[in-house]
């Protein structure tokens, strides 16, 4: 090429690369002057001014009492008593900046805000990391908060995750900026925040994970407790170490990259092993942790959030199960600092009688665990029928232990046995065309199942299968509607721990992946008691706010899961069960009543199952760590604590009968006869 051309050519290249610039500017002003036009007309500036001045009007109004005081959240049963109170004590552990180890600041700086003591209160790359990740994930995250930002949250605001918070809370951090030193900030910091299972502030959870002010702990120790606030359930030390011990950890080595401690120093924090020692208090266990959990889901209810209980991948579930841990965290903070008023529907009378059952039901069993823990357990659950509030709940044996325990009611999913039968078998057979009548098979198959005893009798009537629990007769069923068909009603009816694996014949005999929970049972029984319409479980009633103003009441909405024919067929056939049947003598004395045993292999799980119109109790029996108990059965001792706990709440109630069923066949109703149990025909 000449040199001409070369010259020529360069023109060019300086002529294009110009003119590209030309247009990018003019693009990018195009782009400004839309984004103010929409900032001004869209009515965004007087929204942002507005929060700006609420900003201002906060701090100003602040001293330092305004970041020590807490509200105390109370608890009522059904009848106005005091339960419980859910306090921060802030004011109790608050600690002086001078009074907190070193280490804790630094800890907190290295692994949530490097730039804490160089910036106004807001970190704008931060804040751009965050906002790509906004647009990137389509929603506002918490990334991007300083430690400054971090407190006007916990402090001033709720845990909304709208961009007008976001706004707001960065404005807060820049005024408290103006008005209260670093070490002031960083005092206010790590005297608030929330470090799981009640505690708030440092010190509170040094004594409450360690029984120990927080400055006799050592570096590994304060790293551990500096894990925590991230995410209080996901690093809960009581129910996740693991999780703790990685991300104290990570916090270790994130201060040795900072220059704050030694490579030998971080090595030996983290070898060392940490061992809790939490201080002993009796609590009213069962009622109090079942309750706190009912309210924290009822609290992110009203936020919008939609539970599920579904889902068609692990990663689906993974995210999910990510994005409830944290609301979960947010609303359990809020019930030690809000001052909510929690009305239930618990009885306290129906509880004593409720734990006494199950304590004298099991006193011959004395064998305890290395922690001291009796290892034959049980739960039970509840039910008052005419509402679906949950009257009384237990989830272990009383033994006055410190602090809170497994609360196996809701908290562990065991093998149902036979007891599910009547809700993914029997009932949903009664829907397509099968009564109590019906003439069914009770044959051994190639692949199918043996009866207990071993014994089988061929055509029987499908009431004499239900009574005497015919497995022949459960999986030949479930295989003929299909266990999709079978499965969905417990989808229906929100049973938490249903998996794919459970599409299988096996289900018709209760033989599940993970299990069910004995207040998952109990609903699902109210829901045939409820001529098939399934009420949601919970206790709560209503939360209101110190001021007793309304801040939430429950709806009790039913949702029909089975046809209404066949619930009362299912009942009748049930009655069979506690006359003549699995149940036989667990019939009470004054009251008409229904029931089913469960029993799985090896004796491992006991179950009864049953209601009268008034009330539906489960009862489940077992060792936490599976293993055979001789002579357990459903009719054993889940069956005596269930009778003898249900012959009290009944003492002095009218009998009220169970509503009779039409035979569509012949048009026929039936009912059970009180005194046979026999079924009785009529027009």
């Amino acid at each position: 090429m000449s040199e001409k051309k070369k010259q020529k050519h360069k023109k060019k290249k300086k002529y294009r690369v110009f003119w590209f610039f030309a247009k990018l500017q003019i693009f990018l002003l195009i782009v400004v002057a839309a984004a103010v036009g929409w900032y001004y007309f869209g009515g965004y500036a007087q929204t942002v001014s507005k929060l700006q001045k609420e900003a201002k009007a906060l701090v100003r109004a602040s001293d330092e009492g305004t970041f020590r005081s807490v509200e105390t959240s109370m608890v009522y049963d059904a009848n106005g008593t005091l339960v419980s109170t859910l306090k921060g004590e802030k004011d109790v552990y608050y600690l002086e900046y001078d009074e907190i180890p070193a280490y804790a600041p630094a800890a907190m700086v290295s692994i949530e805000d490097k730039k804490f003591y160089s910036h106004n209160g807001i970190d704008v790359k931060a804040i751009l990391r965050a906002a790509k990740a906004m647009i990137q994930n389509g929603k506002v995250t918490q990334g991007g908060s300083t430690i400054t930002q971090q407190l006007a949250r916990n402090i001033y605001l709720n845990q909304d995750i709208k961009w007008e918070r976001k706004i707001e809370e960065m404005f807060i951090a820049v005024e408290l900026e103006k008005i209260y030193s670093k070490n002031k900030i960083m005092e206010f910091y790590l005297n608030n925040i929330y470090f799981g299972n009640g505690y708030y502030g440092i010190q509170a959870a040094s004594r409450g994970y360690f029984n120990t002010d927080v400055n006799n702990l050592d570096l590994s120790q304060i790293a551990f407790l500096c894990a925590i606030p991230n995410n209080p359930t996901l690093y809960d030390p009581v129910q996740h170490p693991e999780n703790t011990i990685k991300r104290r950890d990570r916090i270790l080595n994130q201060m040795k990259d900072d220059g704050k401690i030694q490579v030998d120093t971080c090595e030996d924090a983290k070898a060392e092993e940490i061992v809790l020692n939490r201080p002993q208090k009796t609590k009213s266990d069962y009622v109090e942790t079942y309750t706190y959990n009912c309210a924290i889901r009822e609290l992110m209810r009203r936020q919008g959030f939609e539970f599920r209980y579904k889902f068609e991948t692990e990663q689906e579930r993974s995210a999910y199960e990510e994005e409830y841990d944290i609301l979960y965290g947010e609303c359990q903070k809020s019930l030690y600092t809000q001052g909510y008023r929690i009305y239930t529907t618990i009885d306290l009378n129906m509880q004593q009688m409720l734990q006494d059952a199950v304590d004298n039901g099991l006193a011959e069993f004395t064998e305890q665990n290395a922690e001291g823990i009796f290892t034959l357990q049980a739960s039970a659950v509840c039910v008052d029928n005419h509402t679906g509030y949950v009257k009384a709940i237990v989830g272990g044996r009383n033994q006055n232990l410190p602090g809170y325990t497994l609360n196996r009611a809701y908290q562990s999913f065991r093998q149902p046995g036979s007891a599910i039968k009547p809700l993914i078998v029997y009932t949903p057979a009664l829907e397509r065309n099968y009564t109590p009548d019906s003439v069914v098979q009770d044959v051994k198959t190639e692949e199918g199942p043996s009866n207990a005893g071993g014994s089988y009798e061929g055509s029987i009537p499908l009431r004499y299968a239900v009574q005497t629990s015919k497995n022949t007769v459960a999986w030949n069923l479930l295989e003929e509607l299909t266990p999709e068909v079978g499965l969905s009603y417990l989808e229906q009816m929100n049973f938490s721990r249903l998996d794919k694996q459970d599409l299988r014949p096996t289900s018709a005999l209760g033989g599940f992946t993970n299990g069910v929970s004995a207040v998952e049972m109990a609903s699902a029984y109210a829901a045939v008691e409820n001529e098939g319409k399934f009420r949601e479980p919970t206790c709560i009633v209503k939360i209101t706010d110190a001021q007793d103003n309304l801040i939430l009441e429950t709806e009790n909405q039913e949702k029909e899961i089975y046809k209404s024919n066949a619930a009362r067929m299912m009942t009748d056939m049930l009655v069979s069960v506690v006359r003549d049947g699995t149940g036989r003598g667990l019939a009470l004395s004054a009251m008409p009543c229904a029931g089913k045993t469960g029993t799985t292999n090896d004796n491992k799980d006991g179950w009864f199952v049953g209601y009268t119109d008034y009330y539906t109790t489960s009862v489940w029996v077992g060792y936490d760590m599976p293993k055979e108990l001789p002579g357990l059965s459903g009719a054993s001792y889940p069956g005596n604590i269930w009778k003898t706990f249900m012959e009290q709440i009944h003492t002095g109630l009218e009998p009220v009968e169970f509503l009779p069923y039409i035979d569509e066949n012949n048009y026929d109703y039936h009912v059970v006869t009180p005194e046979t149990g026999v079924p009785e025909a009529g027009q």
